[in-house]
């Protein structure tokens, strides 16, 4: 990208990166099960759809802090796509291969949207311009670990067979 002046939201890089996103989530979807059209490939098409069209909705508005309402409700669904790739891992759509790939794409378009969303906040002169540094993505260890035990609940309810909750 030059130094002139974007004209159209195209030329933004992080609608180019969310762009990048749903492409790859339109062809992984598409030998994913039947009987999930409707359900699990409907929600990551959207998602990854949405944050593409917030990009631009926010680039055709005249303030930069509507902008920035648009770019947090696009950072928002990729989140949501990167949630709804875990849920296909999970049910073994993909394999963690497949999720790291499409997962990094996800961290690379929110990274850049960072950058954007800072400089709109420049050009609107808010002094809180910088979010905390975060690591993003990481080739060593497991996507996802085993959730905190107090979080987990108990065996028990696993266990239950009719359907009703042990008493504690």
């Amino acid at each position: 990208m030059s130094n002139t002046s974007i004209r159209s939201f195209t030329e933004l890089w992080a609608w180019q990166k969310a762009r990048v996103v749903r492409k790859a989530i339109s062809g992984l979807v598409r030998n994913w099960p039947a009987e999930e059209r409707f359900r699990l490939v409907d929600q990551v098409v959207r998602s990854s759809r949405s944050a593409c069209a917030n990009i631009a909705e926010g680039f055709g508005r005249y303030y930069e802090k509507d902008n920035l309402r648009f770019c947090r409700n696009a950072k928002g669904s990729l989140y949501e796509t990167m949630d709804h790739l875990s849920v296909a891992f999970d049910e073994g759509f993909l394999d963690a291969a497949v999720l790291k790939q499409h997962w990094a794409l996800c961290e690379e378009a929110i990274r850049v949207l960072n950058g954007y969303m800072n400089h709109l906040r420049r050009l609107a002169g808010d002094p809180n311009i910088s979010e905390p540094m975060a690591a993003y993505g990481s080739d060593e260890g497991p996507i996802f670990t085993e959730a905190p035990a107090e979080v987990r609940g108990s065996d028990e309810l696993d266990e239950a067979q009719d359907g009703s909750y042990p008493e504690h």
